[in-house]
């Protein structure tokens, strides 16, 4: 019985996830309280990919008052997770910080996805973090 449990969990690690999501809130504070980069004000797109091939996901970031942005290209290795700032992203452009976004992440292969902010321009930090909205 255990060896048929452990078969069938391997072979479902490949089906955990979606490939479309979307993060409706985004917002990295303009300033930060602390020394970096451990507390930099900051949104972060948390990938798991538990697949046994890699990853190709493109992220679109969308504004209130221009057009949207992207895409941004990044590619999580097979079973494993990134942790990728929207600081960090700057190709095609940097994402403005104290200016408010969504986004949306597109995968070849499904993934799970999770947003986390710090928001440390208090001494007392702020720390938010749900999973996104899939839709496939």
């Amino acid at each position: 019985m255990r060896r048929f449990l452990f078969a069938e969990t391997e072979k479902a690690m490949d089906e955990i996830g979606r490939r479309k999501w979307a993060i409706a809130e985004g917002w990295i504070p303009a300033w930060s309280n602390g020394p970096e980069p451990e507390m930099l004000s900051h949104e972060t797109v948390c990938i798991l990919n538990a697949n046994n091939v890699a990853a190709h996901v493109e992220i679109t970031i969308f504004y209130s008052d221009r057009d949207p942005v992207g895409p941004y290209k990044i590619t999580v290795p097979p079973q494993r997770t990134l942790h990728q700032r929207f600081n960090d992203l700057t190709d095609p452009e940097p994402i403005p910080h104290g200016t408010n976004y969504a986004s949306t992440i597109i995968s070849d292969v499904p993934i799970v996805v999770q947003h986390t902010r710090l928001d440390s321009r208090q001494e007392a930090n702020a720390l938010i973090t749900t999973i996104a909205f899939s839709s496939d």
